[in-house]
């Protein structure tokens, strides 16, 4: 298991610094933020569909990093927002094709023995009985390292691939506030920790008395049946989240445990933070558990040079138009009907409720972000997306990552990558020894290739013994104990918001 506690290498001064969790960020698609780099012959991303080991090398490899998980993104249907057409996405690969991230998951886990995994669902297109079976399943393949990054869906060409109506943003919100409490009662409700027999002797698997039916009746779900899997180890898995709106935000501090965003600029992420803080405390809960990511995408090299020439690799195979196919389709804004030197205001997206990180990114005026025309956009959201890029040596990229922590007041890292594995290889090779060495970093027990005894997502976010969801979280009060408190509280609330 990874130590909390700083290495004896590391300087006294460090020993008192906030740890910075780090986890990989992928796609099961061959263009994920760094559109047209599966052009570049050290690229293994068109592999990733036709060769599993591709998954099972890169778990191997952040294992050894020390990260906490592989963060999987997903999503349906194509970018169709630029020049009015799919063609662009479909054309370059970005983010298209694309396959289901819940496959690889199993193979990952048995490959590694610490190495956590969040994969991303919606709300919006399967009932909450059937994730729930699904992530169960998961949870106890993996020994409970196991995490859900929930989504609501803005894309309307999902929506038409999956044959539903759109949803309007808010609305999306309010619907998956219910789904969530439906997976609670499932998973924390529905099976006693003593349900699960297996007495051979007497022939006896399950204990029928202990196993509570699930009777939802609510405004969109309906559910009369128990959960069909055993309590698995964490029994509600890691919960994710990554809406920064003011309905997200409100939806994250109430139900998630982690919040993955995204900005230029930590300036941009500071208020959004301290935002999300306050929603947590609002619901009741400590603001400091609810464990803030922002995804930046590092160019590391062996020294200054080595980095130099990394990103003019990046240049030489980046695909510009894969990623304006991206931010027209998350801000609303069809880029190709702008002058290349037109500077992006918030007043151009046409549709606001899309990914409001956009907005931010928009608004902000900083020396740190350049100007945010077309022509600078093909190159800032073709490589890492809109989210940081810094360039430089392990020391340098080592202190833009402190000052986001500092500034933002984030507790980590989705690690992008340009090229994969190869920026995966230099973020272990290079950054993590220096993150280490700066006691901002978990060094590795001694005993960890010894220690047999299982070390659960949660635990690795939390500290060991925080198996389960904490008591401020408000799937906690489903527990199988004190669940029909909750259910009398939740029929309470309902009576009082219908009068």
């Amino acid at each position: 298991m990874a130590s909390s506690q700083v290495n004896a290498e590391t300087p006294s001064n460090g020993a008192n610094k906030k740890q910075i969790l780090l986890n990989g960020f992928d796609m099961f698609t061959v263009g994920h933020l760094s559109f047209g780099q599966w052009r570049n012959p050290k690229d293994r991303a068109k592999d990733k569909r036709r060769d599993l080991s591709y998954w099972t090398d890169l778990a191997k490899l952040l294992e050894k990093g020390g990260f906490t998980s592989l963060f999987l993104a997903d999503t349906f249907g194509p970018y169709d927002t630029y020049k009015g057409s799919a063609e662009p996405a479909i054309r370059t690969g970005s983010q298209f094709p694309m396959a289901d991230p819940v496959i690889p998951v199993s193979a990952m886990a048995a490959v590694t023995k610490r190495l956590g995994f969040a994969i991303t669902t919606s709300t919006s297109y399967e009932q909450p009985y059937v994730v729930a079976k699904r992530f169960s399943t998961l949870d106890h393949l993996t020994k409970g390292r196991f995490g859900w990054n929930i989504v609501t869906s803005w894309k309307e060409s999902a929506s038409r691939a999956i044959g539903l109506p759109y949803v309007e943003h808010d609305k999306r919100y309010e619907i998956a506030d219910e789904y969530l409490r439906v997976l609670y009662k499932l998973w924390e409700g529905s099976w006693s920790n003593t349900a699960l027999v297996e007495d051979a002797e007497n022939g006896v698997y399950t204990d029928y008395a202990q196993i509570r039916t699930i009777h939802h009746q609510g405004a969109k779900f309906r559910v009369d049946a128990p959960h069909i899997v055993d309590p698995s180890p964490q029994r509600t898995p890691v919960l994710f989240q990554a809406g920064t709106s003011p309905a997200g935000i409100k939806f994250g501090g109430t139900h998630a445990e982690g919040i993955f965003v995204s900005a230029l600029s930590p300036h941009i992420l500071a208020p959004r933070v301290k935002a999300i803080r306050a929603a947590a405390a609002e619901a009741g809960r400590d603001p400091d558990s609810v464990k803030v990511f922002a995804m930046i995408t590092p160019i590391i090299g062996a020294d200054a040079d080595d980095a130099k020439r990394k990103y003019g690799d990046a240049l030489k195979y980046v695909l510009i138009e894969g990623g304006l196919a991206q931010f027209s389709a998350s801000t609303g804004i069809d880029i190709s009907k702008f002058e290349l030197d037109h500077e992006l205001t918030p007043d151009d997206i046409s549709v606001i409720a899309r990914v409001h990180s956009a907005v931010g990114n928009l608004q902000y005026r900083g020396n740190d972000v350049p100007k945010l025309t077309p022509r600078n956009l093909g190159i800032v959201s073709a490589i890492g997306g809109m989210g940081a890029m810094p360039v430089g040596t392990a020391s340098e990229v080592a202190d833009i990552l402190e000052e986001w922590v500092d500034i933002a007041d984030i507790d980590g890292f989705n690690l992008g990558y340009v090229i994969t594995p190869g920026s995966f290889e230099d973020a272990v090779n290079y950054l993590v020894p220096e993150l280490r060495r700066r006691g901002r970093y978990p060094t590795e027990s001694p005993a960890a290739e010894e220690d047999d005894d299982p070390t659960t997502l949660r635990e690795q976010i939390y500290g060991k013994g925080q198996v389960h969801l904490r008591a401020d979280h408000p799937g906690f009060r489903y527990k199988y104990d004190t669940y029909e408190d909750a259910i009398a509280k939740e029929q309470q609330s309902t009576v009082g918001k219908n009068n």
